[in-house]
């Protein structure tokens, strides 16, 4: 479900190098600035950059002291696009708009090859995966169907593949990410782990209630739906753990219906659990094989947005983890990418 609040202007960057150029998303070469301290970190690819997810990100990394470029689009020569739509023939049959298993399985077999990622990032020192649509359940280690929610139908192949590729090439290189929500997911997807492909059905088949701790349950005519807070606990000894001041975050604003189910058998750590209805679900992971590769399954960006007072956020700050120790990640981040 995209959530769109206002309009992204000009995404400029402040980054590294006076001679330096990255890549925008539209293709063009930026001159990158002077004060990021030989920092360079981008967001992974995605068309709609006035969404959200992608705004407060920016707002998040300039309250951290680094402004932050959105990526061009990785795409793959075995998949077939319209612009930078994929293909109706690369989709899923019933027309719900996910990679087809064929195509889902090009991508987890063939990954980079014969792609635009290495020139994608070129000089890239870290990348960011935002939140938003499902991703596609044929991208996963063992291929699912959709989760048959027809009100939770929200898939965008284009974004899967790019995200997906995105994601193993930085692995593969060990250039730092941190993903949040979906961008959590997809290091989940990359690595193997299992997936719970909507909540409130999985907590059902469980026989346990759920009181829409993840997401709030949708209201009748209401535009908008808010973030609802959440404790998550943080591992000790973890790399997360150094991320943050506390092994106990309060307010974690959260907006999701998929999470990660298991780490099992995967180069991943679960190193953040929220309880939902006497389970310990994950929500924060991190690669145990790379300098830094954390997911979160949360949303520090909009912790900040709302202390900032952006948009719809004036009144409810105060509920939300403090500015403090959102900001603080971001900071983090930062540093492991210098």
């Amino acid at each position: 479900m995209k959530k769109v609040l206002w309009t992204l202007a000009v995404v400029v960057t402040i980054l590294c190098g006076a001679c330096a150029i990255i890549s925008h998303g539209n293709g063009k070469k930026i001159p990158l600035g002077k004060d990021a301290d030989n920092v360079k970190i981008a967001i992974a690819w995605r068309s709609d950059t006035d969404n959200e997810f992608c705004t407060n990100m920016v707002e998040a990394f300039k309250a951290a002291g680094v402004d932050v470029v959105v990526l061009p689009q990785v795409k793959a020569p075995y998949i077939s696009y319209d612009g930078t739509t994929v293909s109706a023939s690369c989709l899923d049959s019933a027309g719900i708009g996910y990679l087809n298993g064929e195509y889902g399985a090009m991508v987890r077999t063939k990954g980079n090859e014969g792609s635009n990622v290495s020139s994608v990032l070129t000089g890239v020192k870290g990348v960011v995966f935002t939140g938003g649509e499902d991703i596609a359940p044929t991208l996963y280690a063992v291929q699912e169907d959709w989760h048959h929610v027809e009100a939770d139908i929200d898939y965008n192949a284009a974004r899967d593949v790019s995200d997906y590729l995105t994601m193993l090439y930085c692995l593969d290189h060990d250039i730092p990410v941190i993903g949040f929500c979906r961008g959590a997911q997809m290091l989940g997807v990359v690595s193997g782990a299992t997936m719970i492909q909507d909540i409130p059905t999985w907590l059902a088949a469980q026989g346990l209630p759920y009181n829409y701790e993840h997401r709030r349950e949708r209201a009748g005519g209401e535009n908008y739906r808010d973030y609802t807070p959440h404790t998550v606990t943080i591992a000790d000894s973890s790399l997360l753990s150094k991320f943050c001041t506390t092994d106990t975050l309060q307010g974690c604003p959260s907006w999701h219906h998929q999470a990660i189910l298991s780490t099992k058998n995967t180069p991943l750590r679960c190193v953040g659990i929220t309880t939902t209805s006497g389970i310990d679900m994950v929500e924060a992971v991190e690669r145990t094989d790379k300098h830094c590769a954390i997911g979160l399954q949360f949303h520090p960006e909009a912790a900040i947005a709302k202390h900032l007072g952006k948009g719809v956020y004036n009144g409810n700050a105060n509920v939300f983890m403090p500015y403090d120790d959102a900001v603080g990640i971001f900071k983090t981040f930062i540093d492991y990418c210098k």
